[in-house]
C-alpha cells in the first residue's frame, strides 16, 4: 500500500481516466467524454482525485492500465470530489478489478473527506446505481448509508 500516491488530475490525465472507468466504474454518464471530464478539471483542479501505482510495485501492466508520459505510475483508483460551494457530491468512486479491497478506496475518500472539510462541507454524498452492489458495500463499509425518501430526478439539457 505504500506505493499508492493520492493526487487531483491534471488534464494530461483526462484520456486514461476515461480509459480506466470504462474498465472500473459503474456504468457510463452522457460526460464521459474528454470535453466534459476536461471541463471538470479545468472548472475545479482538485475534484477529480486520482490513486496511481508506483511503477514497480505490483504486477505488470495489462489492458485498460495507462500511465501518462512522463509519470510511470498506474492509475488505479478514481473519485470526483464536487464542490458547489454548498454541498459535497462524490462521483465515479472506482477502484481497478485487480486492486480492489486493498484500502485504495479509504484513501480516496480519505483524500475526498479532507477536501471537504477544507472547504467547509458538513455532509458527503454519493450517488449509487441500484443494481450496484459491490458499490453499495464498498459505500456502506466507508460508513456511508442509504437515504430511501430521496430519489434523484434528471432532465438531460443536450
Amino acid at each position: 500500500m505504500s506505493r499508492i500516491s493520492i493526487r487531483a488530475a491534471r488534464v494530461s490525465d483526462v484520456v486514461a481516466v476515461l480509459d480506466f472507468w470504462r474498465l472500473a466504474a459503474e456504468g457510463t454518464s452522457i460526460t464521459d467524454d474528454v470535453a466534459g471530464v476536461t471541463r471538470l478539471v479545468e472548472r475545479d483542479p482538485d475534484a477529480l482525485i486520482l490513486a496511481k501505482l508506483s511503477a514497480g510495485a505490483g504486477d505488470s501492466a495489462r489492458a485498460g492500465d495507462s500511465a501518462q508520459a512522463g509519470d510511470p505510475a498506474r492509475l488505479v483508483g478514481t473519485v470526483i470530489a464536487g464542490w458547489d460551494g454548498w454541498r459535497s457530491s462524490l462521483y465515479r468512486l472506482a477502484v481497478h478489478p485487480d486492486h480492489r479491497r486493498q484500502g485504495i478506496s479509504k484513501l480516496l475518500l480519505d483524500a475526498a473527506h479532507e477536501r471537504f472539510r477544507t472547504v467547509g462541507g458538513r455532509r458527503a454524498d454519493a450517488m449509487v446505481l441500484e443494481a450496484n452492489g459491490t458499490g453499495q458495500a464498498a459505500w456502506a463499509a466507508a460508513g456511508y448509508h442509504r437515504e430511501d425518501h430521496w430519489r434523484r430526478w434528471v432532465k438531460p439539457l443536450g
